[in-house]
């Protein structure tokens, strides 16, 4: 990541929240289009070697993502990401958690209320997450699980991915 980028990460236990600014040295037309794809999401959505595979992706208000973040021995860990609202290249918010293969909700792990934000930057993107958990049992789970590592190395990745096509 280039370190001129905004990359912030705090976590707020009083409202059992996550938060986390990122800036892209891309577009937003071309960041947002990295997190409402699933053929792009596959390519840097978990912390490698770790990679995604979408079983069926609906980006609408009522629609959801369902995917599996898969491991290098085989490993699938299923989740899905229920759409709330959409505003067109501005933000996105829905309700994120695990599942099974199904789509199947399993309610013994974390689920969180996410709010996604897109800005544009001159000629960069800022994105700025809203990560909501309805308890701090939850939020500690999570962060417990490597959120915070897992999903700096996802933003690397899109570093990456970003790169490579801005190149084109």
């Amino acid at each position: 990541m280039n370190s001129r980028l905004i990359m912030e990460f705090s976590i707020n236990k009083e409202n059992n929240t996550i938060t986390i600014k990122r800036e892209f040295a891309a577009s937003l037309s071309q960041v947002w289009d990295a997190y409402t794809k699933s053929e792009i999401l596959d390519q840097w959505w978990g912390p490698k070697p770790w990679y995604t595979k979408t079983k069926s992706m609906d980006f609408r208000e009522g629609g959801r993502w369902l995917y599996a973040m898969c491991g290098p021995e085989g490993q699938e860990h299923w989740s899905f990401l229920d759409y709330i609202k959409i505003q067109n290249q501005k933000s996105f918010t829905g309700i994120d958690g695990f599942s099974d293969k199904e789509g199947n909700i399993n309610n013994d792990l974390p689920q969180s209320n996410w709010e996604v934000e897109f800005s544009k930057l001159e000629n960069n993107c800022l994105v700025s997450s809203k990560i909501t958990f309805s308890s701090l049992a939850q939020l500690d789970a999570i962060i417990e699980m490597g959120f915070k590592e897992g999903i700096t190395i996802a933003m690397e990745g899109l570093d990456s991915y970003l790169e490579s096509v801005t190149k084109k």
